[in-house]
């Protein structure tokens, strides 16, 4: 296959400073859960996107100082000359595919942890850190800024020494200390380097100045910054001083990488946001710049991506977690396969990695965060170990990998699926409010599956123990996943609350196929993720009085590590949801229901003609079970292996199905891994004294 000429535009080469990136594809700085903890396993997930096509491979936030640590989060680190071996280990990774390595310094000011350093958070004044320690931030003094100047200029000079290509000056997000200077909510000083917005962004222009002194005869100098903060009058916006630096600082920096602060914003999820949708705000830069211009917007699609560059929005297409989501997403658009773009879903479970101090995770990819513990490669995978057939029952997203990889291998598969459609809870999941680009999870599984003359799929397939025994595969996977349950047994209820058997006690599958709802409806969400609020919004938006009860103090709080938390709480309330939060059930009745304070045990009559249970999933894994009781059956049967994966084994994210489905194709007649220690580990060199 080749490109379609429509597309051309995207592999022109473009020159930043003295450097020049092959075509205009940019992956951004984006962090990983890896950082200065897994330097192996960082810089093989990025040589990844250079192998796939990125002419531009950045890190996350690259701290260039001890007064600037985010311990436990795993960042990049530039302090000292380990940390220029570990950062060369990426740049060298990305070199092999001739693509340029951009290293973005950072100093998170107001936003500094230092819980591992201890050193004195600083920045442009006296204020509350932003992230909500129990300490303040120091004002820095004229010889603070002269300090930070040095580190910073130490640090670009680093990541030289490291051989990077774009080394860059961080104002993006609230969580950085040059923002923290332009901002008038940061920055409080009466002296030159506060006030107007030219003393405000003094600073900013003498570090840029600087790192061009002494590293731009061979690095080009980017500059990352936040135009629009979302904040109105209070804060930076494209309209006002946004629009003003980007004037200021126009032709100094030799590329601009233009986006939204904070994170929230910048990687609003799919639910909150559609694709491109930062356009209006960064679209004024390169009318102002001649410097080439790089942005983002969970760019997808290779027509919406040429669109911004033939109406001059953007010079490069920036992307994080497109370009986690399918690694080769370049080059399978230069060879014209644009079927096989795994696209993002704008889950934002990839994120979720840095905020739990983990190696990320995506629900498209399984293969991040293993290019190397497992050596695991997004498009390329061993062929089959024998001529064994292999049965795989249920068509969730665990058994559509499953089915999917080892269909890639050459097994010859047979997919079984007892209902009448793919996707399991993915088809049920992405007809809720806002979650449609979800089914991209199944939707690209079950094109590729299509493809294959060497997968069969059987829908409306109900497998008995017996029909499984007398087919005559060599291997069965069992991946039948878990239904909601009724009796609200969770995290705060270990056994079932009194009154749960009743008819009007209802679960996220009742609600799927459209059963009768008597008003007012209660939903429990025990889950805390995102399924609760969405299954009331759903309600709500049919018609149905809703109140939404919730053990844990915040609506949907795991959603925090997504960047959803505060918008899916704003949405709830906007709707008019009643919101109950910490309190438990303790008793349902006909039309009411009993709750309980979790803090202090306070009783609360609420009215409930309905109740939705949000809790936890018991596995549909009986036939696995029922194989596994007569070993002896099983050999006779011709059967070698019996697997139970995804939500039948153990009920968790869909990321996890997909994640379990691609394991168990990757191990089927592969070398036996140690169970102890399935995967690589980084090891740490001990000094041979102490």
């Amino acid at each position: 296959m080749t490109r379609d000429p429509r597309f051309d535009v995207l592999f022109e080469p473009v020159q930043i400073g003295p450097v020049t990136a092959k075509n205009r594809f940019y992956q951004v700085p984006h962090c990983c859960g890896m950082g200065f903890n897994w330097p192996q396993s960082h810089a093989k997930m990025r040589e990844m996107k250079a192998e796939g096509g990125w002419a531009v491979v950045c890190t996350e936030e690259c701290m260039i100082h001890p007064s600037s640590d985010y311990s436990p989060e795993p960042q990049a680190r530039l302090w000292d000359d380990h940390d220029v071996k570990c950062l060369g280990l990426m740049v060298d990774a990305v070199h092999r595919h001739g693509a340029l390595a951009g290293v973005q310094l950072a100093h998170n000011g107001v936003g500094t942890q230092n819980l591992f350093t201890r050193m004195t958070p600083i920045g442009p004044s006296d204020q509350s850190s932003v992230i909500g320690t129990p300490g303040q931030t120091r004002g820095m003094s004229k010889r603070d800024i002269q300090e930070f100047r040095r580190w910073h200029r130490n640090a670009a000079l680093r990541a030289k020494q490291a051989d990077a290509d774009i080394i860059y000056v961080y104002a993006g997000h609230d969580s950085t200390l040059l923002m923290h200077f332009l901002s008038r909510r940061r920055n409080f000083r009466s002296d030159e380097y506060g006030g107007c917005l030219e003393n405000r962004a003094r600073l900013l222009r003498e570090v840029l100045e600087e790192t061009k002194d002494v590293v731009g005869d061979r690095c080009a100098v980017a500059i990352r910054l936040a135009v629009d903060e979302l904040q109105g009058s209070e804060g930076i916006s494209c309209e006002g001083e946004g629009r003003e630096i980007v004037e200021l600082l126009a032709e100094l920096p030799d590329l601009w990488d233009v986006n939204l602060s904070d994170w929230e914003n910048d990687s609003v999820s799919s639910r909150f946001g559609e694709e491109g949708w930062q356009e209006r705000y960064v679209a004024f830069v390169k009318q102002i710049t001649s410097k080439p211009v790089v942005g983002v917007g969970r760019f997808t699609s290779p027509d919406t991506m040429v669109s911004q560059i033939r109406r001059g929005v953007l010079d490069m297409i920036g992307a994080a977690r497109p370009s986690i989501a399918d690694p080769f997403l370049p080059e399978k658009i230069e060879q014209g396969r644009l079927d096989e773009i795994r696209e993002c879903i704008g889950c934002n479970i990839c994120v979720s990695g840095q905020h739990t101090f983990t190696p990320m995770r995506c629900t498209q990819n399984p293969s991040v965060g293993e290019e190397w513990r497992r050596g695991w490669h997004p498009e390329r995978i061993a062929p089959k170990g024998s001529d064994a057939t292999v049965l795989v029952i249920g068509a969730g997203p665990a058994g559509l990998e499953a089915t999917r990889a080892l269909g890639q291998r050459g097994y010859a598969v047979t997919l079984a699926e007892a209902g009448g459609k793919p996707g399991g809870r993915v088809t049920q999941e992405s007809r809720l409010p806002g979650l449609s680009a979800w089914a991209r999870a199944r939707d690209w599984r079950v094109g590729r599956i299509q493809e294959m003359a060497n997968v069969e799929v059987f829908l409306d397939s109900h497998l008995s123990t017996e029909d499984v025994l007398e087919y005559g595969f060599g291997h069965v996977v069992v991946a039948t996943g878990a239904r909601w349950r009724a009796d609200g047994v969770g995290v705060s209820n270990w056994q079932p609350i009194r009154g749960s058997d009743q008819a009007h006690v209802l679960t996220p599958e009742h609600i799927y196929a459209g059963a009768t709802i008597a008003d007012p409806v209660l939903v429990f969400d025990d889950d805390n993720f995102y399924l609760g609020a969405l299954v009331a919004e759903k309600l709500q938006g049919e018609g149905h009085a809703v109140t939404l009860v919730t053990t844990v103090s915040k609506v949907s709080s795991w959603t925090e590590n997504t960047l959803e938390q505060h918008r899916i709480q704003a949405r709830v309330l906007e709707l008019g949801i009643e919101v109950a939060t910490a309190h438990t059930i303790v008793q349902i009745h006909a039309d009411q229901v009993d709750c309980a304070c979790v803090y202090t045990n306070r009783p609360r009559t609420l009215p409930a003609g309905s109740v939705v249970m949000v809790t936890s999933r018991r596995p549909d894994n009986q036939l696995y079970l029922a194989l596994m009781e007569n070993p002896e059956k099983l050999t006779s049967a011709g059967i070698r292996s019996v697997s139970a994966i995804g939500d039948c084994s153990n009920p968790s994210t869909i990321a996890t199905a997909i994640y379990e489905g691609h394991r168990v194709a990757r191990e089927l007649d592969a070398a036996p891994v140690d169970p102890d220690m399935p995967f690589r580990r980084e090891q740490i060199a001990l000094a041979s004294s102490v």
